[in-house]
């Protein structure tokens, strides 16, 4: 099968005890020069299919590649099937792969926006009717005592604790500016202390708050949404958890002293002591306790090098 490059390759001014004249293997190096144009199309024909879809989808450029990729070969391979050529380049192959690859990327692309797609949550109002639960917490404020008035540190850790709670469980939702017996009386204390009243600067404050307790990773977990107070000022927070893939631990205030792990315990928070803590994290997250392949390995040779350099003792 002639080849353009080969022609190409036998009229350079090439030393002949250097290279010979034409290549001895020219399907393998048509086949080596193949891999990053195709490449090169792959990524051109996701970066098309993504800005196609791009209304109702996100993909990001290296999955849109590596799909596109896939669905060039899955097009040559049809191509093949259905056309007599005798190149892979042939305009018809080349077109049939490109169509192929673009509807591919185009079906990955909605497959998982339809995956990652968060179901609509219920109404605020209706969600603090239902009481406290498992799952649902309702708190008055986040900052402010309700009997004193006043701003108490105190409260901060109630919301940091029963958030962790949540992560190290099952999840659930964390209503502030809710009572006790389900009436939204909002969040206009808490709002009076920030500098900005408003949802916004509410949100930095949990926020920093869960990365200084909670640690960055589990502070940008949960899911936050505001609603207008039916029966007081201002606004309620929503605070929506999910169940973390790690245990998450609660620090001390300014992220000093030592950490404790909180779970949900039916409709309570409860802290756990070392030997239960120990207990459910193995449970819960078998992966964080199993040690790892590499520190299998170093164990072993340890152990061995310590063996090995303790002197023996003759006995006799």
């Amino acid at each position: 099968m002639p080849f353009a490059f080969t022609g190409l390759l036998s009229v350079l001014p090439l030393n002949a005890t250097a290279l010979p004249p034409a290549p001895r293997s020219p399907v393998l190096l048509f086949a080596v020069l193949i891999q990053p144009v195709a490449l090169l199309v792959a990524y051109l024909a996701g970066r098309f299919a993504s800005h196609l879809v791009r209304r109702r989808a996100q993909i990001s450029n290296s999955t849109a590649t590596l799909t596109a990729l896939i669905g060039l070969w899955a097009g040559f391979a049809g191509g093949a099937w259905l056309f007599n050529e005798d190149y892979l380049w042939a305009p018809r192959m080349l077109a049939s792969a490109v169509v192929v690859a673009v509807i591919v990327v185009g079906i990955t692309a909605l497959v998982i926006t339809r995956i990652q797609h968060e179901p609509p949550l219920d109404p605020i109002a209706e969600v603090a009717r239902r009481g406290e639960s498992e799952r649902l917490e309702l708190k008055s404020s986040a900052r402010v005592n309700m009997h004193t008035g006043k701003r108490d540190d105190a409260m901060e850790t109630v919301v940091a604790k029963t958030v962790a709670a949540f992560l190290n469980s099952r999840g659930g939702t964390l209503l502030l500016g809710g009572d006790d017996d389900g009436r939204l009386i909002g969040l206009a204390p808490d709002y009076a202390t920030l500098r900005q009243p408003d949802a916004d600067r509410f949100e930095l404050f949990l926020r920093s708050l869960w990365r200084v307790r909670l640690g960055t990773n589990a502070a940008a977990l949960p899911r936050l949404d505001f609603a207008p107070a039916t029966d007081g000022a201002g606004e309620v927070c929503r605070v929506t958890v999910p169940p973390s893939p790690v245990p998450v631990y609660l620090k001390g205030p300014k992220g000093n002293g030592g950490t404790e792990l909180w779970v949900r315990v039916g409709n309570s928070t409860q802290r756990l002591e070392v030997d239960d803590a120990i207990s459910y994290v193995a449970r819960r997250w078998p992966h964080e306790v199993r040690p790892s392949l590499r520190a299998r390995v170093g164990a072993y040779l340890l152990y061995h090098r310590k063996r090995a350099a303790v002197p023996q003792v003759d006995t006799d």
